[in-house]
C-alpha cells in the first residue's frame, strides 16, 4: 500500500512540475537584441552588412526599413523557396505580395534583429 502511495506522490510531481515551469514564448525561433522602450529592436545595420546574409543558411530581408534574420524559417516558409528571392536584400514588395495572409504580419516580429541605416 505504502509503494502505490510514494508512486502516486511522484507522478502527481512530475505532472504539476508541467504546469509549474514557464514555457518559452519565442521557442528559439529568432536572434533578438536589446530592444528599445517602444518595443522595437534597438541595432542598426548597413545595406552592405545585410547583403552579406543572402543564402539559405544565412538569410537576412529587409521590410519597410527593419532587418529581420529568417534563417530559421526558410525551411518552414509555405511558399518554399520564394523567401530566398531577395535574401540579403529588399523584400518589402513581395511580402506585401497577395499571396500573404494578415498573420504574417505578427509572425515576421519575432525576427526583427534591428533596422536599416539610412
Amino acid at each position: 500500500m505504502d509503494i502505490i502511495v510514494i508512486i502516486s506522490l511522484i507522478i502527481l510531481l512530475a505532472l504539476g512540475a508541467f504546469f509549474v515551469i514557464p514555457k518559452s514564448e519565442n521557442k528559439g525561433k529568432s536572434k533578438k537584441t536589446d530592444s528599445g522602450a517602444d518595443g522595437t529592436a534597438s541595432r542598426s545595420y548597413t545595406m552592405e552588412e545585410v547583403s552579406k546574409h543572402n543564402t539559405r543558411k544565412d538569410c537576412w530581408i529587409i521590410i519597410k526599413d527593419k532587418v529581420y534574420d529568417v534563417t530559421s524559417y526558410v525551411e518552414e516558409h509555405p511558399g518554399g523557396d520564394a523567401i530566398l528571392n531577395n535574401a540579403g536584400g529588399d523584400s518589402t514588395e513581395g511580402f506585401f505580395g497577395p499571396q500573404h495572409g494578415t498573420r504574417v504580419f505578427d509572425i515576421i516580429e519575432d525576427f526583427c534583429i534591428g533596422e536599416l541605416k539610412a
